[in-house]
């Protein structure tokens, strides 16, 4: 065994995310940081969700990530910071979805210690190099460069070290094709070291400092350094060369400032605070993420404060001077670890806490009645300006990803009488702050339910064209009658599909472009698609017991064993094999695999027979019917299955990880164990099986369709899907009520759903959240949840919540009381009464703090509850609000 460790489900919160063409084609795509996980999401234009393509565990902590070009190149590569003390570059590769290693250059010691490189990283725009930094004082700068066949080259590091220096952020600056320069957020401690009394630390001023490689003399120079007003966070660096005026924007407490090389004076604005804000007044307001968006003739940034709101920053230019700095505000969403604008038009928040968002921008804020602020308005120092936040208007959100970052304390437990505990988990942190229950399972959309005139025993789904993108009926069989549905705007029920609904049928299918077959007791039933009839009969007194079809193929089983072959011949006749095949024993089920592209049949028959046994037969024209392999099994088999299955999948003896791909034969056996084993494709032989235990009930399984590839549904007393996902093989319960029988179904609202029978009902299901081992229901919170018992005889949940630098509700309520007396008087006697409108409209609204977060309160400020919550519903059965300042602790 060669496991570092297993992990129930993979870390959920990001840390860091960047856009780019990684796959090199026209589709953004996003990368993320995991912290030891990197994963590659895509979004789906046409759908407007984002989902993961690939997801790798590095085995180390992920310090930083960012994304570069070479010049004139067309994907984008990852340069990855760690723990391992090296710099690492990845490129991503479509055809083997996965992360190749291009280069790994050892420069330091392993772990995230202060003065190895890797915390920071920062690209040239152009991708001729990058900066990898430390906390404090070793910088090194990497020339990259291609070589004679394209392939990206990497230099040997040039030093860029200056000691007793601490860097808080850096940067590429966007300077064209002049020498790449990185802009850095650096304090000199030298002088505050020496100084016990500890006043030259209080003076001490944050450093901007520029770095320049210069290309001919291959070196990395320290340009020009400046001292700072405010005490700054982060950096944003301005596109220039042909696409703007290059600099810096310095986001500091307070303010944003634009500063550049030359004759540009600095430009500064006050960041707008929040018109009758509960906030504590002297509290500095920063802004702590942002995004640049940049087209060919115009570029602006989203900037956002650490209360949610977005900002858009333009700058307004002449000749290549900046003027002014233009603020407006764009909307409101929870706060960001990162944002990506996507050229499709989208907007990408990793949340810090809580779940992540993607949004699209219906509006860029052009046309909106929002106020402009401006750094050309003049305005006294240590003023700023004043909006007003409201819901959504520029963005609209179109998906959310959950996340459990950060989790405060778990518990396990069946409160619910599942017989599968449940994971109930408590996450977040102040008004976004939730109970989870987590149930093992993919999470199951309904997409209807309709109520059937009996109880069925089969559901199949055919289409009417081999090239039609979705299907066209739903056959439903009864226990003496057969009912046709057809998919159109609304399920009805249609009698001229050919089909004989007097009777029950035991499989159908599509056969060959456009006809097809339903097979029932009595005969074989061939339909073509001008309505024409073949019927095949059953000799004397037989009946067909069991059967197998696919496209080409259709295999029976009499009474007592025998089997009939049948194959369609070029004209589209169904023709019988001329000869039979006697079973030793009763046939108990069958199976056909699909007919794979470009061949005529599927070579292989899976039969399985009442003396615990299943054989696999030939049915290849020169050995027909003639047996290959037989596997004896531990309990007699219910269901048969062949797949085409491919992935990656940790070898258990071995502890080896290799591609496997190809044909499966999975056995359903009648007491709920389901045996997946591997089906060789020349000979025939089975091996290398597997075993899992699914429920009390026999296991049917059936073939379906997922992400483009073949999965198993397997039914037992819970329902589980089979499928590989990521180059991994995944075998996962559905959480849903228990189901009897299923098939594959495709229309325009749910291109790759399930539609299966429960009792008399049919029900249409799609799975969205493949790769997920977990479902999760949400409860709200009211502040940060610190821990929770279980009530042992009401199975309630007891919570306690407590935040410090918050208000009670009391507290609030009386703090917009006062603010509004105050707003009437300091109003003119002539705007009293427009004052008055205005104070009784503050005390009317109502801002969910889920999303406008909650007010600062300051520091010693604490409110708490207590809260007893059912956890099946939801519902809180008592709330014990503590007074201000007093906090509940575990």
């Amino acid at each position: 065994m060669y496991l570092y460790n297993l992990t129930l489900q993979r870390s959920t919160g990001i840390v860091q995310a960047v856009h780019g063409n990684f796959s090199g084609s026209k589709l953004q795509e996003i990368v993320v940081s995991r912290g030891k996980v990197i994963e590659l999401l895509r979004h789906d234009p046409n759908t407007g969700k984002i989902y993961p393509v690939l997801s790798i565990e590095v085995f180390g902590v992920i310090r930083s990530l960012m994304p570069f070009r070479l010049t004139g190149g067309t994907k984008d590569y990852v340069v990855i910071g760690s723990d391992s003390g090296r710099i690492v570059i990845l490129e991503y590769i479509p055809s083997k979805n996965q992360f190749e290693k291009i280069h790994q250059e050892t420069y330091g010691k392993s772990g995230c210690r202060r003065i190895v490189p890797g915390q920071y990283l920062a690209v040239d725009p152009k991708g001729r190099a990058v900066m990898v930094g430390a906390v404090e004082k070793q910088k090194l700068v990497y020339i990259l460069n291609r070589d004679a066949q394209a392939r990206l080259t990497i230099s040997s590091p040039l030093e860029a070290h200056k000691s007793n220096t601490l860097v808080y952020h850096m940067i590429g600056i966007d300077v064209g094709f002049e020498n790449p320069t990185f802009a850095c957020l650096e304090i000199d401690y030298e002088e505050a070291d020496m100084d016990p009394t500890g006043e030259a630390a209080q003076k001490t001023q944050q450093l901007l400092t520029y770095y320049e490689l210069d290309l001919g003399l291959n070196h990395v120079v320290r340009k020009y350094s400046e001292q700072l007003e405010e005490h700054a966070n982060f950096l944003i660096s301005v596109p220039g060369g042909n696409d703007g005026p290059s600099g810096v924007l310095i986001c500091s407490e307070n303010y944003i400032t634009y500063k550049n090389l030359g004759d540009q004076p600095d430009i500064r604005c006050p960041i707008p605070r929040r018109r009758t804000d509960l906030d504590d007044p002297e509290r500095g307001m920063i802004f702590v993420c942002s995004a640049t968006h940049k087209t060919k003739s115009m570029f602006f940034f989203l900037v956002q404060t650490e209360q949610g709101d977005i900002f858009k920053v333009t700058l307004e230019t002449d000749e290549d001077i900046v003027t002014e700095i233009r603020l407006k505000y764009f909307d409101t969403v929870p706060v960001a670890a990162s944002m990506s604008v996507l050229k499709s038009g989208f907007l990408f928040i990793a949340a810090e806490f809580g779940n992540h968002n993607l949004y699209q921008i219906v509006h860029l804020g052009e046309d909106d009645d929002e106020v402009t602020f401006s750094s050309a308005t003049p305005i006294e120092e240590g003023d700023t300006f004043l909006f007003v936040p409201r819901a959504l208007k520029n963005l609209a959100m179109v998906d959310e990803m959950d996340s459990l970052s950060p989790i405060l304390t778990t518990q396990i437990a069946d409160l619910v009488n599942e017989d599968t505990p449940q994971i109930y988990t408590l996450c977040g942190r102040g008004p976004r702050s939730t109970l989870r229950v987590l149930r093992h399972g993919l999470e199951v959309s309904e997409m209807a339910v309709s109520e059937l005139p009996g109880n069925p025993n089969a559901v199949w789904t055919v289409k009417r064209h081999i090239d039609d993108e979705y299907d066209a009926y739903i056959i439903v069989s009864f226990v003496n009658a057969t009912l046709v549905l057809s998919i159109g705007e609304t399920v009805e029920e249609v009698t001229d599909s050919g089909f004989l609904g007097t009777t029950p049928t035991i499989s159908c299918s599509q056969l060959g472009d456009d006809a097809l077959v339903q097979i029932y007791p009595d005969g074989i039933r061939h339909i073509r698609a001008d309505k024409r009839v073949n019927e095949w009969r059953t000799p004397g007194k037989k009946n067909i017991t069991k059967c197998a079809v696919n496209q080409r193929q259709v295999v029976i089983a009499l009474t007592g064993g025998e089997l009939v072959y049948f194959e369609m011949d070029p004209t589209g006749q169904l023709n019988e094999y001329t000869e039979r095949k006697e079973m030793s024993s009763d046939v108990v089920c069958m199976a056909l695999g699909r007919v794979p592209v470009g061949e005529q049949r599927c070579r292989f028959l899976a039969v399985g027979l009442a003396d615990d046994t299943v054989r696999i037969i030939s049915l290849d024209p020169n050995d027909c019917l003639s047996p290959l392999s037989m596997q004896a099994l531990p309990a007699p088999s219910e269901s048969l299955c062949i797949v085409e299955m491919g992935g990656t999948e940790a070898k258990e003896e071995t502890g080896e990880t290799g591609t496997v791909g190809g044909l499966y034969l999975n056995i359903g056996l009648q007491n709920g164990v389901l045996l997946r084993t591997v089906l060789d494709t020349v000979t025939g032989d089975l091996s290398d099986t597997r075993t899992r235990y699914l429920g009390s009930r026999a296991v049917k399984l059936f073939r379906i369709s997922m992400q483009g590839s073949e999965a198993v549904l397997a039914m037992s007393s819970r329902t589980w899907l089979s499928y590989t996902y990521q180059s991994r093989f995944h075998l996962t319960p559905l959480s849903y009520e228990t189901l009897e029988y299923a098939s594959g179904f495709a229309s325009e609202q749910c291109p790759e759903g399930i539609v299966a029978i429960s009792t008399n009902t049919l029900r249409i299901l799609a799975l969205e959240k493949l790769g997920a081992v977990f479902n999760q229901v949400s409860w709200p919170l009211q502040y940060t949840p610190r821990r929770f018992v279980i009530h042992p005889e009401s199975s309630n949940l007891i919570v306690i919540e407590t935040d410090h630098n918050t208000y009670t509700e009391e507290t609030k309520q009386q703090r917009k009381q006062q603010m509004a007396e105050e707003m009437i008087e300091a109003a003119q006697e002539e705007e009293q009464e427009l004052a008055a409108e205005m104070a009784a409209q503050f005390l009317n609204e109502d801002r969910p703090e889920s999303v406008f977060g909650a007010p600062k309160a300051g520091a010693g400020m604490w409110a708490s509850v207590i809260r007893v919550l059912n956890p099946i519903n939801g519902n809180t059965l008592q709330k014990i609000s503590l007074e201000q300042n007093e906090a509940a602790h575990r």
